[in-house]
């Protein structure tokens, strides 16, 4: 604290009053002194008063393979363990689950928000799987201007979802990059800062590592990818940016379990043949990730999407509205003229529209009525074809049933001429046998006669 010092001196040049000598004023002089700053230069002191008073926000979003240690490595960051559900294997699509928390270091409140990736490089086809990442963080950045654009705004109570830093997870169980992981990070660095991390940086040796993050590097740069680079122009923090810049990309091992080593209780992951030291620099890069994303760059990053990534966002869509600067060789901007013409635009659109729905619907009436014209012509076709056939069919029946009738007047007549005959031949048969009956009947008379006599005699 800047403290000033005032001494009241006589002026020799002043008359004497009262009889009071000059002498005597030295000795009864007197020192003011200030508890504070006296001008502006109290203003930072201001605005870090104020910003502690309102807090800090910082988003991280967490792009990786399910089970390569995003969940690990978020709680070795903070020293905490974040309540977080076990992802599946099985999610049919890439969905994006954001988690808010309250921290609190000393007298500084920080609205951490995880936001992890589920179910990212799980499906068969991976060829879209950043399309959900990448509408996310738009989606932030709409609710952010969304705000911005209301009559009344309250940006300092908004809660700020907009992503700060990506953290993209490298599977170290290859020798370069797959394309999914090219694919996703030249999708998302024009959107939000990349920091890519070599996840599990225990399971490959020293020269192994070594190798993986200068192929690493040079597919980044040959495929045209621009990652997060530490800021270089404050003097304060350009030698350890710079330093840290050609560590990249950073080989991480998280854990949050204490080990016992020697003397000393750290963090570790604890092998049969030995234990591997989160916060030992030989071991991994978690200490240079820690103090480059929480402890130096942490307002850069704030910065950085809020000057860089957010207003290429904002541009963007304002000249998708039809809002444009002015310069000075075109008319002043007018806000009110902008949106009449802009409303004009939309309702000429809109008519255009009304329009073409209008003669569409005219035409597919027009269609239908020929498709249904069309149609009952062929019904009647085939009507009259089936009345021809009919009639036919009635005509071959009518003509059947002639011939079956004169079939049965045929057979009648053959039945009547077989029964005739049949008759004559049958008579023929039985005349011997009436010749020899007649001659019985014959010889028998007289006797017959006689009794009949004899009855009529009694």
């Amino acid at each position: 604290m800047m403290r000033c010092h005032f001494t009241l001196e006589c002026d020799k040049r002043s008359p004497m009053k009262h009889g009071t000598a000059c002498s005597d004023a030295n000795e009864d002089k007197r020192t003011l002194e200030l508890g504070g700053h006296v001008g502006f230069d109290s203003l930072p002191d201001q605005l870090v008063s104020k910003s502690v008073t309102r807090g800090f926000s910082f988003n991280i979003l967490c792009v990786g393979e399910t089970g390569i240690g995003k969940s690990t490595l978020m709680n070795t960051l903070f020293n905490t363990r974040f309540e977080n559900e076990e992802a599946s294997h099985y999610e049919k699509d890439v969905l994006l689950r954001p988690h808010t928390y309250e921290l609190q270091e000393s007298n500084v409140n920080l609205k951490l928000t995880i936001v992890h990736t589920i179910g990212f490089g799980d499906q068969i086809n991976n060829e879209e799987s950043y399309k959900p990442i990448v509408d996310y963080i738009d989606t932030q950045y709409e609710t952010y201007l969304e705000e911005e654009l209301k009559i009344k705004r309250s940006l300092s109570n908004f809660h700020d979802t907009r992503i700060h830093i990506c953290l993209y997870f490298i599977a170290p169980n290859g020798h370069s990059l797959k394309s999914l992981d090219l694919l996703t990070m030249k999708k998302l660095d024009s959107k939000v800062n990349v920091i890519p991390v070599i996840a599990k940086a225990d399971t490959v040796s020293r020269s192994e590592l070594d190798k993986l993050k200068i192929k690493i590097m040079s597919e980044l740069v040959r495929n045209g990818v621009q990652i997060y680079q530490f800021p270089t122009e404050d003097e304060a923090v350009a030698e350890i940016n710079s330093s840290m810049n050609t560590h990249l990309p950073f080989a991480v091992v998280g854990s949050v379990e204490d080990v016992k080593v020697g003397n000393k209780i750290v963090k570790a992951r604890l092998y049969p043949w030995g234990s591997v030291q989160v916060e030992n620099e030989n071991h991994c890069d978690f200490v240079k990730l820690r103090e480059m994303l929480l402890r130096v760059n942490m307002d850069d990053l704030r910065e950085q999407t809020h000057t860089r990534h957010y207003e290429l966002y904002r541009r963007c869509k304002l000249e998708e509205m039809g809002f444009k600067d002015t310069d000075p060789n075109s008319q002043s901007f007018s806000l009110q003229e902008t949106y009449k013409g802009k409303r004009k635009e939309f309702l000429q659109e809109l008519q255009h529209q009304e329009e073409t729905m209008r003669q569409t619907f005219v035409n597919k009436v027009k269609e239908t009525e020929a498709e249904l014209k069309e149609k009952e012509k062929e019904l009647h076709e085939r009507f009259e074809q089936l009345k021809r056939l009919h009639q036919e069919e009635k005509k071959n029946l009518e003509e059947k049933r002639r011939e079956l009738e004169e079939e049965m007047n045929a057979f009648n007549r053959r039945k009547v001429a077989a029964e005739t005959l049949m008759g004559q031949a049958l008579q023929c048969a039985s005349q011997p046998f009436k010749k020899d009956k007649d001659k019985k009947n014959f010889f028998s008379l007289p006797s017959a006669c006689s009794l009949t006599s004899s009855r009529n005699l009694n």
